[in-house]
């Protein structure tokens, strides 16, 4: 099994303590984000690992990775920046954004997943809330589930009240017949919507990985979870990233 780790942006709503550096490159505890994931990975066996780096390329160079350059950052977003790594989507895959933190045990679960494409759904995610002024619910990537656990909507625009079953939190899986699905429907919409806008996106160019994935729902393709209760952290602001930053030096501290 592959990893991708799409870091190519600049992440603005931090940028007064990454104005040097991206966003994976800041140490949360005794180590970066992106030394963070990678053991994650690695714990579970994954050693093929790709990262997307766009903004400030020069600082992400850990040894044993694979790199894609996406110079075009400031003028697309995650969904696009995702296919610079197009050809190390040929195998089962599990891809992530670059600024979560996530245990062995999430990516293990993930990883056993059959099927064809399938998204990680935090259901306890509003408690990650409480006290997070900058980073209010309605920005949560949210997810609609049915009785099977699979995607009905999903996206910012949910409002609280419609029925959300929990938080996307930024990682998903791949299996190889699912990049084909993938990668088939990207190149059809990125044909039809570029320069347009695309289901939220005000363009297909600004879409995030959420707008492509209702896409595909609305289109028939079959989207599943593997449901989590917390578990993982997002660092979208300063004050997630000193809060975070708190709770991994106590946790190395004891190590």
């Amino acid at each position: 099994m592959k990893a991708i780790i799409i870091a190519a942006g600049k992440g603005t709503r931090i940028e007064r303590l990454n104005s040097d550096l991206p966003k994976c490159m800041l140490e949360v505890g005794a180590k970066t984000i992106l030394e963070r994931q990678v053991h994650a990975l690695n714990s579970n066996g994954i050693t093929d690992i790709s990262v997307i780096k766009g903004y400030r390329k020069e600082k992400i160079g850990y040894p044993g990775l694979k790199f894609y350059i996406n110079d075009e950052y400031e003028s697309n977003n995650i969904l696009n920046s995702l296919f610079y790594a197009e050809d190390e989507m040929n195998d089962d895959v599990i891809i992530s954004y670059s600024d979560i933190l996530y245990g062995n045990e999430i990516v293990r679960r993930l990883g056993e997943s059959k099927k064809e494409i399938t998204i990680v759904v935090d259901t306890k995610w509003e408690e990650y809330y409480k006290g997070r002024s900058d980073h209010p619910t309605e920005e949560a990537e949210k997810v609609v589930l049915d009785a099977e656990d699979k995607v009905l909507e999903i996206g910012k625009a949910i409002k609280k009240n419609d029925n959300v079953s929990g938080e996307f939190i930024g990682m998903m899986k791949l299996t190889k017949t699912g990049t084909d699905i993938f990668k088939r429907y990207f190149r059809r919409v990125k044909k039809l919507f570029w320069g347009k806008p695309f289901v939220k996106a005000p363009a297909f160019e600004k879409a995030y990985l959420t707008d492509m994935l209702q896409y595909l729902v609305d289109n028939g393709v079959e989207i599943n979870s593997v449901i989590i209760e917390k578990g993982w952290y997002e660092i979208d602001t300063v004050e997630d990233y000193e809060k975070v930053k708190k709770t991994f030096n106590l946790y190395d501290n004891r190590d």
